[in-house]
């Protein structure tokens, strides 16, 4: 079993956050059941007996309404996913299946608890309680029989003792079920009587309702009342919430983003540089709201096409100065600039200035130019759009954009782990959700406005010293951070690790594919810039994902934050949760981060 890691932050999860997690949590119990910490936990040593236990697809149906089977033990591997899930049995339900075989011999024990024995008898079982696992497909059957005597929600505890080679490997699994026990109503018995018996009958009709019954009728109206009226408030709220969102256009989201407090300066938890990266058909994203599905058409475009498209914010060469070379690839590179006023020549102020080599290629420089233009005309307090472009006739072609003095969030991500040894309070993990939080508001308003980014990830970020995040064009990206494209054959480098599903097989991208890259890109933050799925091929990424792993949890990141990573790599498009939903929840976790602090 895991030991909990001491610091992990607040374990409460706020309420809307629940309401999002819960129905993609109860999928990941089936869809990932390897996915983990450091992976499963095995029973026996690796030539194992073969135990499976688990939920059939039925059972699970009749409790939570999922067709899915609900894996506790996969062929020696511990679920601790499902384990740690505390299922609540619906109150007409009176018995539990359980569905287990071993390949080979294993012992077993059973023991029962509940902690309210006024409200439930100790559960039985329809086999001995002590014995020796199945070698065939079986299953048990748990009775839990409320005693009527009170009402009370009752938490049962089943511990399965598991003992494989003669007591040498010994294994406990703890399974936790809620059940809600109701107090039987008292029989109001009238003298009518039989002529053949003496039998005492229970008319229904024209029993007079007990206090107790009242009390209940009475509790029930109040809260269907209470419920209506929360109802029609949040659907109040709801309205109201959608017309603001319309009518923010230049600096959205600045609600989503109030209350947040600015980049912590006190210690709370700091990630290690030494996390570990071992970690059905697609259905199209035409149900998600943002519909768009665009191919790369970037090669169509003529370097002509490319300049005439910009030829508005054009401006002379003698208004940029190049400092420092920021980053340098294969043909691009990037400056720190100095730009100067078109009305007052005294007045000047930094930029970055992307630039091409001698050696650049038409087709590279087409490539700049247009990619340059992907968030071009768009206003929001954490984007970055080009500002001006120099594309004079005998000069190399360049593309300004506005300064942020901490440059790259993926560079700056690796800075931090690089000094961590040496300064442990260089960036916290409150720190780290505001910057996340930060990416989301950007990609929600780029989702409101139907654009898609479809390179999203922290090369593709910058930062400044008070910790602002804002999301770039990927206009160089390929030739700066080249170990993180791939070509699969099809002559165009791409952001395999980056990608969903629905990208990798079909080339379909959304605003559903863009949040598949937030989850990546959160992964990003939370590892401090290690690169995604490193250890696996990107021609293999597809059946990789299609088979249903994905990179695992990162150390000393909390359970509710890579739940939420986990979200966003749902299979189907329209199971991933929207940026706005992303906002909220990822606002409400860093407050509870400050609270905690």
């Amino acid at each position: 079993m895991r030991r909990r890691r001491a610091g992990r932050g607040p374990r409460t999860l706020p309420p809307l956050l629940l309401l999002l997690l819960l129905p993609p949590l109860l999928l990941l119990l089936q869809v990932l059941p390897a996915a983990g910490r450091s992976g499963p936990a095995a029973l026996g040593p690796r030539a194992g007996p073969g135990l499976s236990l688990y939920l059939s697809e039925d059972e699970v149906r009749r409790l939570i309404g999922l067709d899915a089977e609900l894996y506790y033990v996969r062929n020696d591997l511990i679920n601790h996913y499902a384990l740690s899930f505390n299922l609540l049995v619906p109150s007409e339900t009176n018995c539990l299946h359980f569905t287990w075989f071993s390949k080979s011999k294993v012992g077993y024990k059973l023991g029962f608890q509940t902690d309210n024995p006024a409200a439930m008898d100790v559960p039985q079982v329809n086999i001995s309680v002590q014995g020796e696992v199945p070698r065939t497909l079986s299953v048990f059957r748990v009775e839990l029989s409320c005693t009527g005597k009170i009402d009370s929600e009752v938490t049962i505890l089943m511990q399965l003792n598991l003992t494989i080679n003669s007591s040498k490997n010994f294994t406990v699994l703890n399974f936790k079920r809620r059940k809600m026990c109701y107090k039987k109503l008292e029989e109001v018995k009238t003298p009518t009587s039989d002529r053949n018996s003496s039998r005492t009958i229970y008319d229904p009709v024209n029993a007079a309702p007990t206090t107790s019954t009242r009390v209940f009728y009475i509790s029930v109206g109040v809260c269907c009342a209470v419920i209506f009226l929360v109802a029609i408030i949040l659907a109040v709220l709801h309205l109201h919430s959608m017309k603001r969102i319309e009518l923010e256009d230049s600096i959205s989201d600045s609600s989503s983003s109030q209350g947040l407090s600015q980049p912590s300066t006190q210690t709370t938890q700091y990630l290690r540089a030494d996390t570990p990266n071992n970690a059905t058909p697609v259905t199209s994203s035409s149900g998600y709201p943002t519909l768009r599905i665009e191919k790369n058409d970037l090669k169509s475009v003529t370097l002509m096409e490319a300049k005439a498209k910009v030829k508005d914010i054009a401006i002379s060469r003698e208004r940029i100065t190049l400092k420092d070379v920021l980053q340098e690839g294969t043909f691009g590179r990037i400056f720190l600039g100095i730009l100067i006023d078109e009305k007052d020549p005294n007045k000047e102020k930094q930029a970055f200035v992307k630039t091409v080599k001698d050696q650049a290629s038409e087709i590279q420089v087409t490539m700049m130019l247009t990619e340059s233009c992907k968030l071009r005309g768009l206003h929001h307090r954490n984007l970055l759009p080009i500002t001006h472009v120099c594309i004079e006739e005998g000069e190399k072609p360049m593309v300004v954009l506005p300064y942020m003095n901490w440059g790259n969030l993926k560079l700056f991500l690796r800075q931090c782990k690089l000094v961590e040894a040496n300064n442990p309070q260089a960036i916290s993990q409150q720190d780290l959700v505001h910057m996340a939080i930060q990416i989301a508001c950007g990609m929600s308003y780029l989702a409101r406005r139907e654009v898609i980014h479809k390179d999203l990830a922290a090369r593709n970020c910058v930062i400044d010293d008070t910790l602002q995040v804002k999301i770039t064009d990927n206009a160089l990206s390929r030739d700066l951070f080249p170990m993180d494209y791939h070509c699969l054959g099809d002559n165009e480098n791409r952001p395999v690790r980056w990608m969903a599903l629905e990208s990798l097989v079909n080339n379909e991208f959304s605003s559903a594919s863009d949040v598949w890259a937030f989850g990546v890109t959160l992964w990003e933050l939370m590892t401090l810039g290690q690169t995604p799925y490193v250890d696996i091929d990107p021609f293999e990424m597809a059946a990789y994902l299609k088979d249903g792993y994905r990179i695992a949890q990162p150390i000393n990141c909390p359970d509710e934050l890579f739940a939420v990573m986990a979200c966003c790599w749902a299979l189907d498009p329209e199971e991933r949760p929207k940026f706005q939903q992303l906002v909220q929840c990822l606002t409400e976790f860093h407050a509870a981060l400050g609270a905690y602090v």
